[in-house]
């Protein structure tokens, strides 16, 4: 099969062909090189998908009061449900729960002040020591909140790495004061988010304490915990216990969404990868459908070569040509169209999708796209294989020639 003058019969059949060849590798290489594209660009959506989720565990619960839309109990609608600090203990009761943390969000204080200068549009965040776990959170300095933070009511804090740059102007502010709201907190520890600038424009201060200082009294606006994954598949059972528990208490329908909001990052993770893999599977079946349409173009351009040829076959087999010799030299001919040509087209849609994740920003939907690499030079050993059967059906023709008839032949 590689011997010299059978290559060489391949490429003088290709310079006497160079448009039917050229049509023919084109229709492959754009097979390839689309299928290339759709993948990493799917990619690239599930990376940024997978991005937003990197601000919280993929296992945090987090449960916030709403209002009632339904009447209960002789109790009419449009009642607001305010969690308390004694509701810790209700939530710690819940099966599986780990890292509890309450937390109040002091969405009316966004100034802080440092020696005078003033830092604009930061959120102030209470919590405990877990909170770290719920929002992915990585101390780079110092320390977070602990436990003694909490118990003591310690006016400390940690707070975000443009939090320091902009309020702190370079200063290490590692065992520094600075005030929120003119009362002055000391700050443990800096910290950095994966979720984004806005998570990172925060200051973290223990919950008790922004309860005591800022008049919040026993006020809770959440309750975060992340759930041991033996409880996770059961996302239905774990949401309507927690129902169940605060509609005893406040007495609430269990039924009534807006009135106790239960949301799971797990649940809502596992949809939209769910919808990724859709996506996926579209794009596999686009560009394998893309592929297939170039081979099948392979194989007709085989049988037309077969067809002009008719004659030629007649005087090998005449000559004493097996039949074997006949389809070896049909194959070969049709795997290094189909090989070379797909190929290049992989090698041009690797190029594209490294330009396009070098040149374009990435946001929170699309982020570098790519394409692994023994994925794509898998799809081209299969474009190989797919390129030798569609080379297989005119090579058998051309075996079964009979020399008297392919002599006879115009």
């Amino acid at each position: 099969m590689f011997e010299v003058d059978k290559w060489q019969e391949i490429f003088a059949t290709i310079r006497k062909n160079r448009l039917r060849t050229f049509l023919t590798g084109f229709s492959v290489a754009w097979g390839i090189f689309m299928l290339i594209i759709l993948l990493g660009s799917g990619q690239g959506l599930q990376n940024g998908v997978a991005h937003q989720f990197k601000s919280d565990a993929t296992n945090a619960v987090w449960v916030s009061g709403g209002q009632t839309t339904m009447p209960y109990d002789g109790m009419q609608p449009g009642r607001p449900i305010r969690l308390r600090t004694e509701d810790y203990s209700e939530v710690a009761k819940i099966e599986g729960n780990e890292n509890l943390t309450p937390r109040l969000n002091l969405w009316n204080i966004t100034q802080l002040t440092y020696n005078g200068d003033y830092g604009q549009n930061f959120n102030v965040r209470s919590a405990n020591q877990y909170m770290v776990a719920g929002e992915n959170i990585q101390v780079v300095e110092g320390r977070f909140l602990n436990h003694q933070d909490v118990v003591e009511n310690r006016k400390v804090a940690c707070i975000g790495l443009p939090v320091k740059n902009e309020l702190f102007k370079g200063e290490n502010p590692i065992g520094k004061y600075f005030e929120i709201n003119g009362i002055p907190f000391l700050v443990v520890g800096l910290f950095t988010d994966v979720g984004g600038e806005d998570d990172n424009r925060r200051c973290y201060i223990p919950w008790t304490t922004s309860q005591k200082a800022f008049g919040y009294a026993d006020k809770i606006d959440q309750f975060v915990f992340t759930m041991n994954p033996s409880r996770l598949e059961d996302n239905e059972a774990l949401i309507a216990d927690i129902r169940n528990r605060f509609s005893k208490k406040y007495r609430f329908n269990p039924e009534d969404e807006r009135a106790l909001f239960v949301w799971t990052t797990y649940e809502e993770f596992k949809k939209v990868m769910g919808l990724m893999l859709g996506i996926k599977i579209f794009v596999w079946i686009i560009g394998i459908g893309t592929i297939l349409a170039g081979v099948v173009g392979v194989s007709n351009i085989m049988m037309i070569a077969v067809k002009e040829r008719t004659r030629e076959i007649g005087v090998r087999k005449a000559l004493g040509a097996t039949p074997w010799s006949i389809i070896g030299m049909i194959l070969q001919e049709s795997v290094f169209i189909t090989s070379i040509a797909g190929y290049l087209g992989m090698l041009l849609g690797i190029g594209l999708i490294e330009l396009l994740s070098s040149q374009l920003p990435n946001t929170d939907f699309f982020r570098n796209p790519e394409v692994n690499l023994t994925t794509a030079l898998s799809c081209v050993a299969v474009l190989v294989l797919a390129g030798t059967l569609a080379g297989l059906i005119p090579a058998r023709r051309a075996a079964s020639i009979r020399p008297i008839e392919a002599l006879r032949d115009e």
